[in-house]
């Protein structure tokens, strides 16, 4: 079962990416692009995610994914049943998310300094 604590170290020691309270929400950038957020209650993290994708991710495990609210359909934006996944699953969802607003470069980069995953 992941926690926002699992993850929430990781999304200050990514690249370009700094912590954000929004209205009381936790939420990560890097520059003005928001690539992960939190509930208020930090059950459920939103986070980016390939719009082509979507359907196959949350039609796979509707219990752990689910689609955006209506109004969010547009953004490239999946949300996920923190309890429902495991700390290592967590981080590596954040990494990915974070992967889709940074240059390449850096992608490539932590992929080097951490061949064995995220953090």
């Amino acid at each position: 079962m992941a926690v926002i604590d699992d993850v929430r170290a990781l999304g200050t020691q990514l690249e370009r990416s700094y912590p954000v309270y929004v209205r009381g929400q936790l939420k990560f950038r890097v520059g003005q692009m928001v690539y992960v957020a939190f509930s208020l209650d930090e059950a459920v993290m939103g986070f980016a995610f390939p719009k082509e994708e979507r359907a196959a991710l949350v039609g796979g495990d509707r219990r752990r994914f689910r689609l955006p609210a209506q109004s969010d359909l547009r953004f490239n934006w999946v949300h996920a049943d923190l309890a429902a996944l495991d700390p290592t699953e967590a981080r590596e969802l954040v990494v990915d998310a974070w992967r889709r607003v940074v240059p390449q470069k850096l992608s490539r980069a932590y992929d080097l300094a951490h061949p064995d995953g995220p953090l």
